[in-house]
């Protein structure tokens, strides 16, 4: 039988696609870019999580079109989105 984690929560996570860096494979946002749930300038993504979802202008990403770090996403050619598109992370953690 699978372990059932008792107790799940999110953080969320948001900014614009023009708060990121580099181009093509390379183009990341650090997580200092980000605004959490509570208004407040994010510092690091949580270090530990189940999965993430994210969502470029409100529409859900496949897990294959970012990779996450405590301190920045990359989104390879995220850098030719419209800079004020907003991106959204949200971190299902345990």
């Amino acid at each position: 039988m699978p372990i059932v984690v008792p107790f799940e929560a999110s953080r969320k996570f948001v900014t614009t696609a023009g708060q990121g860096t580099g181009s093509d494979a390379s183009f990341s946002i650090a997580a200092t870019s980000f605004i959490d749930d509570t208004g407040n300038s994010a510092i690091a993504f949580p270090n530990r999580y189940s999965y993430y979802l994210l969502d470029i202008n409100g529409v859900l990403q496949l897990s294959s079109a970012s990779t996450v770090s405590g301190n920045s996403i990359t989104i390879p050619n995220g850098d030719t989105l419209d800079a004020n598109i907003p991106i959204l992370v949200e971190f299902i953690v345990n």
